[in-house]
């Protein structure tokens, strides 16, 4: 039987989307198989009468790529349920949300249940229903009290009632969570439930209210009123604070515009669009969110062509609807977390990651504990580490796009501190058009940095025995590359990712030039750390070295088990070659043999109890059958974990054949062997590879701290 949890909310937008995320993202970095489960859902119509599908649903599938279908992970309507209740067939309704949960259950080791919270003359049979389906499928309770509009002792009477209430009803209450808190009442709140002892032994969370959570994205308003997109769909994901009409003058009207505003205004006033746009290009003005035309009219063939000029355009929709009734069924929207939304996703789960105990929490939660490893737990497992051990990275370019993107989620989610460099109106013109928040950041421009000349001179004296004038070094020290390296050498950051748009040579010369090797290691090389489905491999060296010595081969397997290591992969080295054992000969074969013997008598010093067996193949290394045939007295036959290629054609041929065909996960490369860490990133990378090699570079960071 899976274990499982039920979210019940107190009342309607208590804010119960974000929590499910923060519990799904708990969930799947401790278990591999979660499944999401709603009982009941609203029926909610198009205008063409066809049945929405539920965007709680519809978010939590995507974004953590659930297999279970759609229609399996909800059992009734609203409409339906209300319908079987009112038949007096109330055992038939939790017969049949039971057999929907069964399913989703014997195909899981965790679901995760969201009950329903109802508007309107419904609302009154809501708890005592979530109670029940709680109640019937086994399922402990958690408890999400709303807080919009209360006092602090309303919420704290409420949360009693309630409480008592579950208690009364047997319902295994295991933790109460106060959402979307007016942030000048959260240590109140606080003080308050603690001095009254509220929840007894349950857990008892506050999470202060987030505007951007609670404001509709631009993309909100364009599916619930059905408009037409006219201009700006890349920037749909713009937060509305405000919307304002514009039915004055350009005088008027432009000192009523503030940050977020939705402007709202007939589409025959191409002034007011035209000048619009013009505000957003003004570094003296507040970025809009957009504009809605309404009446069904669209700006004139003249004006259509000016707006066609403008870069990154705000978005421009249009409604049917005139201004007064536009506004309206703006001002009635209910902000939602929806699956294209990433920037509102990444910012419900900070807000929830910051606010709540995450171990404390898993722990009363999580029954069990699988010990296979998914991509998506490991990529949570490294941020988490990260974030535990804040450090600082530097990104040399800090004019790129993804770069820019990667480092808000990175900041937002405070997994590390980040320098960009760049040049400065470049990074803040490209940060404003994207719509980013990067307060946080600090942004370097190496010909203008105050400490430009400390680091010439550095430089200067690192390698003028390398034939290095100083005009030489002055040039280099514009280089971001090296910029970003010195800033490592001096202690003004703690680690380096580059490679979006540079070569990997670009990335990491600097390094070798003057960071340089730790003490007892002669090579640099490299790892990707391969995400299967259900484990975690090492994979070295892939990126660096294309034929190492017997010697260096084998400083590249102890390096590549410590980084295992550091990652959480129990390391088992398969020293890799076209034979096992003694089977075969030959120069490569002879090589790897050589090579295993020096691993295993550095490993007594550098890495005592450290598994290592060469040479071995694949096969033999990867499948317990094979290995057992093969090697049947080997300890890591069948259960390496990580594998060391003779040579870099094999190595990154094998890693980009595993990458496409198992359809795993690549992460890397991840170089090692330098004092401090620099890490390459492929010129195709996407935001998350981005953000995922950072937070692994910060991990390294510490570690290497730690061993000093």
């Amino acid at each position: 039987m899976a274990n499982k949890l039920y979210v019940g909310g107190t009342e309607p937008r208590s804010g119960k989307s974000a929590i499910i995320l923060g519990l799904m993202e708990l969930l799947t970095r401790n278990i591999k198989k979660v499944a999401f489960f709603k009982p009941l859902i609203e029926a909610d119509y198009s205008r063409v009468g066809k049945l929405r599908r539920d965007n709680t649903i519809k978010l939590i599938k995507h974004h953590y790529h659930l297999c279970a279908d759609y229609h399996e992970m909800y059992a009734y309507t609203v409409t339906e349920a209300s319908q079987l209740i009112a038949l007096g067939k109330n055992a038939e309704l939790h017969d049949g949300i039971m057999a929907k949960y069964n399913n989703l259950a014997a195909k899981s080791d965790f679901v995760l249940c969201e009950g329903i919270e109802l508007e309107g003359a419904t609302a009154s049979f809501d708890f005592d229903l979530n109670v029940d389906i709680s109640n019937n499928l086994g399922c402990p309770m958690m408890l999400v009290a709303g807080a919009r509009d209360k006092t602090v002792g309303e919420l704290v009477r409420s949360i009693k009632v309630y409480s008592e209430s579950l208690a009364e009803r047997s319902c295994d209450l295991v933790a109460t969570i106060v959402n979307r808190v007016d942030p000048s009442f959260v240590e109140q709140m606080e003080q308050r439930l603690a001095a009254e002892n509220v929840g007894g032994k349950q857990l008892v969370y506050v999470i202060p209210n987030d505007e951007n959570l609670g404001n509709p994205s631009v993309g909100e308003v364009v599916r619930l009123l059905n408009a037409e997109i006219l201009y700006g769909e890349e920037n749909l994901t713009r937060h509305v604070r405000s919307f304002t009409i514009a039915a004055m003058q350009l005088r008027n009207l432009l000192g009523r515009i503030e940050y977020g505003t939705l402007i709202i205004t007939p589409g025959d006033r191409s002034d007011v669009i035209l000048a619009c746009l013009a505000a957003g290009e003004s570094m003296t003005m507040p970025i809009i969110s957009g504009i809605m035309l309404t009446g069904g009219l669209v700006p004139e063939e003249p004006v259509q062509r000016v707006i066609e000029g403008f870069k990154n355009t705000v978005p421009i929709i249009s409604v049917n609807e005139n201004t007064f009734q536009a506004a309206i069924r703006i001002e009635n929207i209910h902000a939602a977390i929806t699956p294209d939304n990433s920037r509102k996703i990444t910012q419900a789960l900070a807000v929830f990651e910051k606010n709540i105990n995450m171990d404390e929490l898993s722990d009363r939660i999580i029954k069990t504990k699988t010990t296979i490893v998914t991509p998506k737990m490991f990529e949570s497992q490294v941020l988490q580490r990260a974030k535990a051990n804040k450090q600082h990275i530097v990104l040399p370019e800090g004019e790129n796009e993804r770069i820019l993107q990667a480092a808000e989620i990175l900041l937002r989610r405070e997994v590390v501190d980040i320098t960009l460099l760049g040049r400065e109106d470049k990074i803040n013109e490209r940060v404003r058009s994207l719509g980013l928040h990067l307060e946080k950041a600090t942004i370097i421009d190496p010909r203008t940095s105050p400490v430009r000349d400390e680091y010439v001179e550095t430089f200067y004296q690192l390698r003028k025995d390398k034939g290095i004038t100083r005009d030489n070094s002055r040039d280099i020290m514009i280089d971001l590359n090296f910029y970003g390296t010195m800033m490592i050498y001096k202690g003004h950051a703690d680690g380096m990712v580059s490679g979006a748009v540079h070569t990997t040579a670009d990335t990491i010369r600097p390094a070798f030039q003057f960071i340089k090797t730790k003490p007892g290691c002669s090579v640099v090389s490299s790892v990707f750390l391969m995400c299967l489905n259900d484990r975690v491999l090492a994979y070295g060296d892939c990126a660096v070295n294309p034929d190492p010595t017997a010697e260096q081969l084998a400083e590249i397997a102890i390096s590549s088990a410590q980084t295992a290591a550091l990652f959480g992969i129990h390391p088992r080295v398969a020293m890799l070659s076209y034979s096992s054992g003694r089977s075969g000969k030959g120069q490569q074969v002879e090589k790897v043999r050589k090579a295993t013997e020096i691993a295993q008598k550095m490993s007594e010093t550098l890495y005592p109890g450290l598994e290592i067996e060469g040479p071995i193949q694949y096969d033999a290394a990867v499948d317990m059958e094979v290995g057992r045939t093969k090697m049947p007295d080997s300890k890591v036959a069948g259960r390496a974990t990580v594998f060391v290629f003779p040579d870099l054609n094999t190595g990154n041929n094998t890693y980009k054949a595993v990458q496409r065909s198992a359809g795993a996960i690549a992460v890397g490369p991840i170089l090692q062997g330098l004092r401090k860490p620099v890490n390459d990133l492929s010129r195709g990378c996407l935001v998350t590879d981005i953000v995922n090699t950072v937070a692994m570079t910060a991990v390294q960071a510490y570690a290497e701290k730690a061993s000093q």
